[in-house]
């Protein structure tokens, strides 16, 4: 006959006086052989009698927050540091940081896209020291990489709104470091991009441009700020020069013949979706780094999240069928900043509220986990990552 266990009572004693506990197995300190996850410290709690009754006193390991999973602690992309300061980004001389845009207020269809900084930081389901398994490289040995926290923005101020991107975004890039900007809808791209130009040199950054939409538009009901028109805002102001844009991955029923026009005098160039069905998306995209390549110093990577198919990443304002598909997308990314310089980029137009399962927030993720891994490599094979502003001409070599 078997024995029947003993009744526990609500105190957690039983009938023999001693205290349930559970088995040593089930926890307690043990040497870890995860080389991704290095216990920083192992700590026993002080005595008492809650602890000792059900052995949280015994010592366990303790984790740096870079180590912990991403779904603890505060919310910053790869679990990386929180900095915000501009000269501590400068003291640490960060390679690349991450800057929030959480902006739609001049969306034209479905919004959400105010939560994309934060789906985006949070898609991740891998910490501390990463291993691209596609260009074998350990990007955060390798890079300098922190979260420098979003722009100022408060809702219904689309003025302020962009003013406060264009002033956060100018500050990072000025330490030297490549800001990547989560946004946000597209029209965030108008001051992001010009901040960068304008620590750059205006004129002398180029776009590389993955969209559904050319973005060109001349406003939108009126609205000049529009998420349909950052692009011609760009080439209007002088930021960035009309042949110095090169688009992929346009489809659909827009732009109109008048704004194609308008393109093709401002000599932009661009690559639509049947291009890449017919000659496929590894010939379209080296003839995008050709073209990216022929003039500017430097390119700024704009990725609107609505390029890839809505069956891939239906979490956008404004889906579009027949897109890339994500393992065409994140290669694209891994070898165009492997072959340009790169001053800048943004993720744009991820809308949470329309997403599933986090599949729209992850690629946007992983676009910019790909970008950093190919800066990695750069420098781990000797390249510059961090913009170094050329000094100041002397009188004596202004006047030779």
């Amino acid at each position: 006959m078997s024995k029947r266990p003993p009744r526990t009572p609500r105190s957690g004693v039983i009938s023999n006086g001693r205290a349930l506990r559970p088995a040593r197995s089930a926890g307690a300190a043990r040497p870890s052989r995860d080389p991704a996850h290095r216990p920083a410290s192992v700590q026993a709690s002080d005595p008492g009698s809650f602890a000792s009754q059900w052995g949280w006193d015994r010592p366990f390991e303790v984790y740096e927050d870079f180590d912990l999973p991403t779904y603890v602690g505060p919310s910053t992309f790869s679990n990386l540091p929180w900095i915000t300061d501009p000269a501590e980004l400068r003291a640490r001389k960060v390679d690349v940081a991450i800057v929030g845009a959480p902006f739609d207020d001049m969306v034209t269809h479905r919004p959400g896209a105010r939560f994309g900084p934060r789906a985006i930081r949070g898609a991740q389901n891998s910490s501390g020291s990463l291993n691209s398994l596609q260009l074998d490289v350990r990007p955060f040995e390798e890079l300098t990489v922190v979260d420098a926290g979003d722009a100022n923005i408060v809702p219904a101020r689309f003025d302020r709104g962009h003013a406060m991107i264009f002033r956060k975004v100018r500050e990072v890039a000025a330490t030297g470091a490549i800001p990547i900007v989560f946004g946000g809808d597209h029209s965030i791209t108008w001051p992001s991009a010009s901040a960068v130009a304008e620590v750059r040199r205006p004129g002398s950054i180029g776009i590389v441009h993955f969209d559904a939409h050319a973005d060109t538009a001349p406003d939108s009901f009126g609205q000049l700020a529009g998420h349909g028109s950052p692009m011609r805002r760009l080439i209007e102001s002088g930021a960035v020069l009309g042949r110095n844009f090169v688009q992929v991955g346009l489809r659909g029923y827009w732009p109109p013949v008048e704004v194609l026009d308008w393109m093709r005098e401002h000599e932009l160039r661009w690559h639509l979706m049947t291009e890449i069905e017919e000659r496929g998306a590894e010939a379209v995209i080296d003839d995008a780094i050709a073209e990216a390549l022929d003039g500017p110093d430097s390119i700024y990577l704009s990725v609107d999240i609505d390029v890839v198919d809505p069956g891939s990443a239906p979490g956008t304002g404004t889906p579009e069928p027949g897109g890339m598909l994500p393992r065409e997308l994140l290669r694209a990314v891994r070898r165009i900043v492997g072959k340009v310089e790169l001053a800048g980029m943004d993720i744009v137009e991820v809308s949470p509220p329309y997403d599933w399962a986090e599949s729209t927030a992850m690629i946007a993720n992983r676009c910019a986990l790909e970008a950093i891994s190919a800066l990695a490599v750069k420098h781990r094979d000797g390249g510059a990552v961090r913009h170094v502003a050329p000094a100041p001409r002397t009188r004596a070599a202004a006047r030779a």
